[in-house]
C-alpha cells in the first residue's frame, strides 16, 4: 500500500543542535558600552529580543532537518516479470466459421463464436507474456502486434467479423507471418497457437514449408482443429447425417505440430475448446519470476521551501534592527 517515509530519519537527531549551542558553548563576553551623558535616555537601547525572529528561526531549523532527512512518498507495489514468453495466436477468419456446428449447452453457435468466447478468456490468463494475433484468410494479416496489453488483444478478438480479409484459407501465408514477429525478439520461448477449420487454399507459402522455418526460428506451434464433423441436420420432412469438418486438414495440422514439437488438438464442440485453450496454458506455464518495485516521489523541494522562505523573513527582519 501506499506509505509516506523518511529515508535519512537519523538526520533528526540534530534538532536540538541549536539548544545544546546555546546552553552548553560559553557565551562572547560583550564590551562595556559607551556612554554619552549628553545624549536622551531613550535613545540608549539594547538588542531587541524579538518573538517573530526566534519562531521564524525555529521554523528554518526545523524545516532544513526535514528536507536533510529526505522525505519520500512510496506508492503501491507494481509487480512484473523480467522474463516473458513471446506468444502468437493465429486465427482462421475464412467464411466455414460461419457454421453453426458448436455446440454450447442446449444451442449450437457458429465457430467463430466459440472461438471469440475461447480466445479471449485465454488471453485474459496469460499475465506476463507478450501476446499477438495474426488473422488469416485470403491472404494472412497481422491485427496486433506483440504487446503486454492483454485487454488490447480481448478486444481485438471480440471484434473480429467474417469476410473481413476474405473467404479462403491460407494457413501457410498465417505461420509465416507469425513466424516474422518472432525474427526479432529476445523472449526465450517463442509459442503459436494455430487455429483452423478447413485446408490451405489460398496464398503463396505452404503449410508445411512455413513449419520448417518457424522451426528454425525456435518457434513451438500447437494447433488446434474446429468442427463438429458427423452431426444429424434436421430439414423440412426427414433428418440426415452431414459431416460438416470435411473440409479440415487434419494431417496437416498433425505434421505442423509435431514438426515444431507442438501438438494436435481437435474441438467438437465449445466445451472441448475451452478444455484444450487450458490444456496448452498448462503445457505452457507462466513464468513465476517477478520482480516488485515501488514508485517513489520525493518531497524535499517542501519544506526546503519553507526553509528558505522563513530564512528570508528572517534577514529582512533582522536588516531592520540594524
Amino acid at each position: 500500500m501506499a506509505s509516506f517515509s523518511f529515508v535519512w530519519w537519523w538526520m533528526f537527531i540534530l534538532l536540538p543542535l541549536p539548544l545544546l549551542i546555546y546552553f552548553f558553548v560559553p557565551s562572547i563576553k560583550q564590551s562595556a558600552p559607551i556612554t554619552l551623558p549628553y545624549l536622551p535616555e531613550s535613545s540608549m537601547g539594547s538588542a531587541p529580543k524579538n518573538l517573530l525572529a526566534k519562531v521564524l528561526a525555529l521554523i528554518f531549523w526545523c524545516a532544513l532537518i526535514t528536507a536533510a532527512a529526505r522525505p519520500v512518498w512510496y506508492g503501491d507495489p507494481v509487480t512484473t516479470q523480467p522474463k516473458h514468453r513471446d506468444l502468437m495466436l493465429v486465427l482462421d477468419l475464412s467464411y466455414s466459421m460461419s457454421q453453426e456446428d458448436m455446440q454450447s449447452g442446449q444451442e449450437y453457435i457458429d465457430r467463430l463464436s466459440a472461438v471469440k468466447n475461447v480466445v479471449s478468456d485465454f488471453a485474459q490468463k496469460r499475465e506476463g507474456d507478450r501476446l499477438g494475433l495474426v488473422l488469416f484468410a485470403d491472404h494472412a494479416y497481422l491485427q496486433t502486434p506483440l504487446t503486454l496489453d492483454r485487454e488490447t488483444i480481448s478486444s481485438q478478438v471480440n471484434s473480429l467479423v467474417l469476410r473481413l480479409i476474405g473467404d479462403k484459407t491460407a494457413i501457410g501465408e498465417g505461420i509465416g507471418l507469425a513466424t516474422k514477429t518472432f525474427i526479432d525478439s529476445d523472449a526465450p520461448q517463442r509459442v503459436m497457437i494455430l487455429l483452423s477449420d478447413g485446408s490451405n487454399t489460398s496464398g503463396v507459402l505452404d503449410p508445411l514449408e512455413a513449419a520448417k522455418i518457424a522451426k528454425k526460428y525456435d518457434a513451438t506451434i500447437y494447433t488446434i482443429g474446429v468442427g463438429a464433423g458427423e452431426m444429424v441436420v434436421k430439414e423440412f420432412f426427414m433428418s440426415r447425417q452431414v459431416n460438416t469438418a470435411r473440409d479440415l486438414d487434419e494431417k496437416t495440422l498433425q505434421e505442423i505440430a509435431d514438426l515444431t514439437g507442438g501438438q494436435y488438438f481437435r474441438a467438437r464442440n465449445a466445451k472441448e475448446l475451452a478444455t484444450i485453450y487450458d490444456t496448452i496454458n498448462a503445457l505452457e506455464p507462466i513464468s513465476q519470476a517477478t520482480q516488485t518495485w515501488r514508485p517513489q516521489d520525493e518531497w524535499f523541494d517542501l519544506p526546503l521551501g519553507i526553509a528558505f522562505l522563513s530564512f528570508t523573513l528572517l534577514l529582512i527582519i533582522r536588516r531592520d534592527y540594524v
